[in-house]
């Protein structure tokens, strides 16, 4: 990470990040923290929020780890009160948490089915719903959806996960025209192949095909996407700079979706 800037354009911001110990939610929090903001990582592995809380703090951020399981309604109002005690009242939202699912249609069973909806799609609704009035209160607000390219074109054998994702988008797309007129702006990025634990997990179980390189090969900028690609993007769509943006799908896939 690099330092932080205490006068950066998110200075004085407070900013809640889902998923936020690994992968593209740890680069999330550490480029916001680096950019001014405080930064609350939750996580289902509390272990790993308070490492990535301690990593930021060590740059000079200020940061807390909250171990919770966003598809829990009680857990989120208890992390996000406990942010509101130690860091201020949030004011920048990311939702990143995510559950992958792969496997023939024919084959999925409803607990499977609903699992992946609960965390990828109404965690989202419970985070946006409890963190919003804080927003509302403020007149300044900004949600970053993280959905994924798979929703933009399809996916086979994904058909839970594609669903989750795609209801992310128009969940976006609701909620930027309904608080708007509040300062709070609301958007999705869905990104392309992403260097993650997660995206090696699946590669190792034989889930994507014929692998990354084959999915390098296919991508106009020939590399795979980093996390601080996403993360970057973030850090914009949270600035003042990007106050007349919402509503929108930002692709961040290195040309594979246009």
């Amino acid at each position: 990470m690099s330092a932080v800037d205490r006068d950066g354009p998110l200075a004085g911001k407070v900013a809640v990040v889902t998923g936020g110990a690994s992968g593209i939610g740890l680069a999330i929090a550490t480029r916001l923290a680096a950019d001014g903001a405080a930064v609350a990582a939750l996580d289902l592995d509390g272990a790993a929020a308070d490492a990535a809380a301690a990593a930021i703090k060590a740059d000079g951020g200020d940061a807390i780890g909250l171990a919770v399981d966003v598809t829990n309604r009680a857990g989120v109002e208890g992390a996000v009160a406990a942010v509101v005690d130690q860091l201020g009242a949030p004011t920048i939202l990311v939702n990143n948490a995510g559950l992958p699912q792969f496997g023939p249609f024919l084959k999925l069973d409803l607990d499977t089915w609903q699992r992946v909806i609960d965390v990828n799609l109404t965690a989202t609704f419970h985070c946006c719903q409890v963190v919003l009035p804080h927003m509302v209160a403020a007149e300044w607000g900004r949600i970053v959806n993280i959905s994924s390219s798979s929703a933009q074109g399809g996916q086979q054998l994904m058909a839970a996960y594609v669903s989750s994702k795609a209801g992310m988008i128009g969940l976006t797309k609701s909620l930027a025209l309904e608080f708007g007129r509040k300062g709070i702006t609301v958007n999705t990025i869905p990104p392309g192949f992403i260097d993650t634990p997660m995206l090696r997990r699946s590669e190792a179980e034989g889930q994507l095909g014929p692998g990354v390189d084959a999915a390098i090969a296919s991508t106009p900028v020939r590399r795979i996407g980093l996390p601080e690609d996403i993360a970057a993007a973030t850090a914009f769509l949270a600035r003042d700079d990007a106050s007349y943006i919402t509503g929108q799908i930002i692709g961040v896939n290195g040309g594979r979706n246009t």
